[in-house]
């Protein structure tokens, strides 16, 4: 077997592929389809400080090589995921990942507190989700360097496990957001988010979604994905986990090549519940293929032939 381990900063892995922010409910929910202590890692749905039934249907539409879905960050709330699947997920044997969003850096802060000796691997803090209204305006944090920074720095200030930033591709200077995440202490850059779009029924002339616009996802933005985990790897040296597009090994190590020390796949979880053992399953057999670690091709992308 070839050698997959990696590292997301000071956070060890067995091997690089884990599962996206809410692509796989809470986390136990894929568990009747495969062992999940076989992942590198889980990632929780995104929680908000209080419970949210998320945006009116239809929230999902399959659009060419994607989908867009404006589910609006349906949860139970803090509380309840503390009491209810925690337990759980606590019993598992691989690194277990909160996501957490606020809609004010108030808001994040307090859900921060609530997993303050919870033994959480690490948080990710949802800075860009494309499919609500955010206390700054229409703007997510993530589209801010100042409050990307804001937000970063004071969730590190309480909490002692790693903070991972999930950033948003809809800016016009990547790195500068990454950089100013890095320099409020961010452990992991998560690249990337879903971006906007909108599909319209040509036969009702209205919106596909109730939302109007959803966050488009899935094989149509891996080419994003890859360019700009890219430049992104180039600008600073936080780790970076790589997501968007992942349905096979091969796409798994294009992001690698591109930076990213591990990946995690979303949108393939849809359509087929399996789909995080294929990706793994392949990867390793083209690492073992290269004769090399999975160390040995972060960030390596030839320049030339």
């Amino acid at each position: 077997m070839p050698d997959l381990s990696t590292s997301l900063g000071s956070l060890t892995l067995k091997n690089p592929v884990l599962v996206a922010a809410g692509t796989f409910g809470y986390g136990l929910e894929f568990a009747e389809f495969f062992d999940l202590n076989k992942l590198g890692g889980v990632i929780t749905k995104t929680l908000t400080l209080k419970p949210r039934d998320g945006n009116p249907a239809p929230r999902v539409v399959e659009t060419p090589s994607g989908m867009l879905n404006a589910v609006g960050l349906q949860n139970v709330g803090v509380e309840t995921f503390l009491k209810d699947k925690w337990p759980g997920l606590a019993a598992l044997k691989v690194p277990v990942i909160v996501s957490i969003a606020g809609f004010t850096e108030q808001e994040f802060l307090e859900i921060a507190k609530a997993f303050v000796g919870v033994p959480v691997a690490a948080l990710e803090l949802n800075l860009s989700c494309p499919n609500v209204s955010h206390g700054n305006g229409s703007r997510c944090f993530a589209q801010s360097a100042d409050q990307t920074r804001a937000v970063v720095q004071a969730v590190k200030k309480i909490v002692s496990v790693p903070v991972f930033a999930k950033l948003s591709p809809e800016v016009a200077d990547l790195p500068s957001i990454a950089q100013a995440a890095t320099e409020a202490g961010a452990d992991v850059l998560t690249l990337i988010n879903t971006m906007a779009g909108m599909v319209i029924d040509v036969d009702s002339e209205m919106p596909a979604l109730a939302n109007r616009t959803g966050g488009l996802s899935g094989p149509a933005i891996r080419p994003l994905a890859v360019r700009c985990i890219y430049e992104v790897h180039k600008a600073v040296k936080t780790p970076i986990l790589g997501l968007g597009g992942i349905s096979s090994g091969r796409d798994a190590m294009e992001l690698i090549l591109a930076g990213a020390s591990a990946v995690a796949v979303g949108t393939a979880n849809f359509w087929n519940p399996r789909a995080p053992m294929i990706v793994l399953e392949e990867l390793s057999d083209l690492v073992a293929k290269k004769g090399k670690s999975l160390r040995d091709f972060i960030g390596k992308v030839k320049q030339t032939a």
